[in-house]
Formats: structure tokens, C-alpha cells, sequence
């Protein structure tokens, strides 16, 4: 559950720019789908990410109790009062704005992936819907669990879901609006074929069991290494997994953390940062060792009392970014061997997501506002505060505008929000930096000591090798 200190939320001038009436790309109404009977969010602890509870706050637009629907139990909603703007200029000339927004009237969205032209949305409604040039171009259904992650490699698109399995899915040959489902991680064969062996169990739970290659909570977000020959999987149940993507297999278990973990970042140098409700942000190295890898922790970047909730990794220029539950962004930097770099204050409620395009860096907080941050060296400028959601952002994704003229470069950037909808706007990392005292950079602030980098040690978990 959040602190009280949590912060309030945002506003921009993208709304009123351009005209949302002209833009939304609505279709047929279809049955709504109910957030999941067996939801472990609406029973879960504290500062999970997607929490939701019932709030006395009867005045929040959302806290409909008549619906199922999480926005009505959601901490983040309950808190936001939409009548108080952004304390903005009048100047309308940014070139951020919104360009329009993406409804099918079916679910709240929580995950978005983009490759080459196709935009991937998941939601609570167990479908992921694929988009092309903002008009609906496919779609295909998971059995159970919303979709909580989607990365692409290749051909390959995986979803992780509430239920705990990772979905892997391939684009047909003969038609590329055909999606069909080709497996689950872990798979039934090594599933059974390990299941037997007593040593391959942990208890999770006072009189419950589970195998050790297999998350039994919620997946909470997924990332490829660098060569895309990994993928990492954090989940609820405080570890993260690593599988060989060659064969579908589990080829390590991590215990991570004291809390679930919310995000997980495979970074650089074989580096994986994961956050945690624990409050922590960890540093993990990987290191091959034969046919087989492992996972070695380096070092803490992060130790306060508020969860994590995202972290993101700049690739080029090397920076890593946490935002958290106090609506604070903290960053790091490699080249002064990731001591921390400033904070980065511009929400005023929990931030749940965050990226990285080129020079930019971007956070979706829980009070319905999208910061725009340019990097340089390490200052950073706040040059927008989209607004346009009328609920909690709950996650991001962005690709090159490849119609920007060749002065500046600017990004299609998608944000879906529990509003239902995915909006699209046009970010320049060339705009004038906006005007407004809340939106603010700072210099580091003092951090509870942590491990040091060096030596590293391995983690005190229980840290497992399939046999290749």
C-alpha cells in the first residue's frame, strides 16, 4: 500500500491542442470482460504495483462500487481529483502533443510493445490486440490471466500474465494477422519431466509447495538480454527467472528480493537491474560458466522505506532509472561507476512506468500525467506534461518518427492507462523545456549505505540450474 506521502497528479496542453473528438479510432462495442475472479491483486499486500482496494473516497470519478472494475478498488485513482490542473503556461507552441487515441471499449491496459509498424496492447480482458497505422489489424486471446508484459523477439511475441505463465506466440507465415500460440513457458514436458523429482520443490506458502522453475504469482514484467539469447521474468513471488530462449527452458531461479518484484531490466555488460515493494533497487551480473549461466548479486542502488515500481535502462549512454511509489524518478550513472545521479520530481503520485527513447526519458504516473525529460550529460530538463488519460498510466512504449525532418529527432510515443484507452503523441527531444515550478531535477540525495560493488558475492537465495 502507498505511503501517505504519495503525490498528486499532472496536466499538459497536448488536450487542447488537438481535437480527441476527431481522433479516436472507436469500434463495435463488444462484452466487457471482468477483472478475473480470482484476482490476487484485490487480496495482495503491500505496495504491490497493481494493487487494488476499496477506498471510502466516494467522491473519486472512479470509485464506482456498483462495478468490478479495478479502477473502481484502485489506490491510484481514488487519490486523483481531475479538477485540479497543472499550474502550466499558456505558451502552445511545444511540438508535444497528442495525436489521438486507440479504444476498444474491452479492458484497462496494461502493457504495450511496438515492433516496426505493429503496436501490441494487453490487457485485463485476456486479449492482445495488434495495431497497424492506428487502426485494429489482428488480435489473438490467452486461455487465463491478463496481460500484464509483452516482449518480441523476432517472430516470437511473449505475454506474461497474472496467472504466472509466460505465453509465447508466432506470426504466421501465410498470414501476418495470424497469431498462434506455440507454447508455454515453462513447458509441459519439462514441467512433468522435472515435477517428479522431490528436490525440485520449495514451499511457498505455510503447506504449499511449488517447483522452483515455475512463478506460481503474477508476472510483473519481462526483458530480453542484450543479444536476445535470454529472457527474464520478475513476478510477485520475490524472484526473477532466466530462460535459455533457444529451447523454452528455465535455466535459473532467483530469489530476489524481500517483496515482489515489479520490474526487471537486462541491462548492459550483462548486467540485470531488478526493483522491488521492497523498496530496493538491485544489481545483478551475469556470468556463463560452461553450457549454463548465473546470477550473481553485485550491488543495491537503492534502500527506502516506498516500493519501486519501474525501472529502466538507457542502453546508449548507459543510465539506469527508478521511479517509485512517492512519485520520484532516481538515476544512476556508469561512468561514475552507478553512483546516483539526481531526482528527477515531477508527479505527484506513484510513477508506474518508465522508458527510454534516444535522449529522452519518460514516466506514467498513477495521477493520469506522462513527464518528458531530456538528458544531457547528467542534468536533466523537464519539456512536457501530457495529460489526456482520465485514469492511472500504467505503461509505455515508443518507436522513431521516421517523418521527422533530419533537425531533430522525434518519437511516436503510446501510453495505455486504465482509462481503457492507448493514446498516441508526438515527442521531440528538440522542444523548449516547459514552465512550470512543480516539474524539477535535483542533485543527489543521501542514500542508506549499501553493499559495495566490489567484491561481488552471490545471493543468499535459492539460485537453481537446469541440466542442459
Amino acid at each position: 500500500m502507498l505511503k501517505k506521502g504519495s503525490r498528486r497528479a499532472s496536466s499538459s496542453r497536448g488536450a487542447r491542442i488537438f481535437s480527441e473528438d476527431n481522433s479516436v479510432h472507436k469500434f463495435s462495442r463488444i462484452k466487457n470482460t471482468n477483472l478475473l475472479e480470482d484476482d490476487d491483486d484485490i487480496y495482495n499486500t503491500r505496495n504491490r504495483q497493481d494493487q487494488f482496494l476499496t477506498n471510502s473516497n466516494s467522491s473519486s470519478p472512479y470509485n464506482d462500487r456498483s462495478s468490478s472494475s479495478p479502477m473502481g478498488k484502485s489506490p491510484w485513482s481514488s487519490q486523483t481529483n481531475v479538477n485540479v490542473p497543472f499550474e502550466d503556461n499558456d505558451d502552445n507552441s511545444s511540438p508535444n502533443v497528442l495525436m489521438g487515441s486507440l479504444v476498444r471499449e474491452e479492458g484497462h491496459i496494461y502493457s504495450l510493445a511496438t515492433s516496426g509498424d505493429l503496436l501490441y496492447t494487453g490487457s485485463d480482458s485476456k486479449n492482445i490486440r495488434v495495431w497497424r497505422n492506428q487502426k485494429e489489424f489482428a488480435g489473438f486471446k490467452s486461455n487465463s490471466g491478463l496481460v500484464k508484459a509483452i516482449v518480441i523477439s523476432g517472430e516470437r511475441i511473449f505475454t506474461g500474465h497474472q496467472d504466472g505463465k509466460i505465453r509465447v506466440w508466432k506470426v504466421s507465415s501465410k498470414d501476418p494477422s495470424v497469431h498462434k500460440r506455440v507454447g508455454t513457458l515453462p513447458t509441459m514436458k519439462d514441467y512433468i519431466k522435472n515435477s517428479m523429482k522431490t528436490g525440485n520443490y520449495f514451499e511457498v506458502r505455510r503447506h504449499k509447495n511449488s517447483v522452483w522453475f515455475r512463478h506460481y504469482d503474477a508476472i510483473s514484467c519481462l526483458s530480453l538480454s542484450e543479444d536476445k539469447t535470454f529472457l527474464y521474468s520478475s513476478s510477485w513471488d520475490k524472484t526473477f527467472k532466466v530462460w535459455r530462449i533457444s529451447n523454452s527452458r528455465c535455466i535459473e531461479s532467483v530469489i530476489a528480493h524481500d517483496d515482489s518484484v515489479n520490474s526487471i531490466v537486462a541491462g548492459y555488460d550483462g548486467l540485470v537491474f531488478t526493483g522491488s515493494a521492497d523498496g530496493t533497487v538491485k544489481v545483478w551480473r551475469r556470468e556463463l560458466q560452461g553450457k549454463g549461466t548465473k546470477h550473481f548479486f553485485s550491488q543495491t542502488l537503492l534502500k527506502q522505506e516506498c516500493a519501486v515500481t519501474a525501472v529502466a535502462v538507457n542502453p546508449d549512454t548507459t543510465v539506469v532509472y527508478c521511479g517509485s511509489s512517492d512519485g520520484l524518478v532516481n538515476f544512476w550513472g556508469r561512468e561514475n561507476h552507478l553512483s546516483h545521479g539526481g531526482v528527477l520530481r515531477g508527479h505527484k503520485l506513484a510513477v508506474l512506468c518508465l522508458i527510454t527513447a534516444g535522449n529522452l526519458v519518460l514516466s506514467g504516473s498513477a495521477d493520469m500525467g506522462i513527464c518528458v525529460w531530456r538528458r544531457m550529460g547528467i542534468d536533466h530538463t523537464c519539456l512536457s506534461l501530457l495529460t489526456g488519460h482520465n485514469g492511472p498510466v500504467k505503461c509505455l512504449a515508443a518507436e522513431r518518427d521516421d517523418e521527422a525532418a533530419s533537425s531533430g529527432r522525434r518519437w511516436i510515443l503510446y501510453s495505455g492507462s486504465l482509462d481503457k484507452s492507448v493514446k498516441m503523441w508526438r515527442v521531440s527531444e528538440n522542444s523548449p523545456p516547459v514552465a512550470w515550478k512543480g516539474c524539477a531535477s535535483s542533485a543527489p540525495i543521501a542514500i542508506p549505505s549499501s553493499p559495495p560493488a566490489a567484491p561481488s558475492f552471490p545471493a543468499q537465495s535459492r539460485v537453481n540450474d537446469v541440466q542442459n
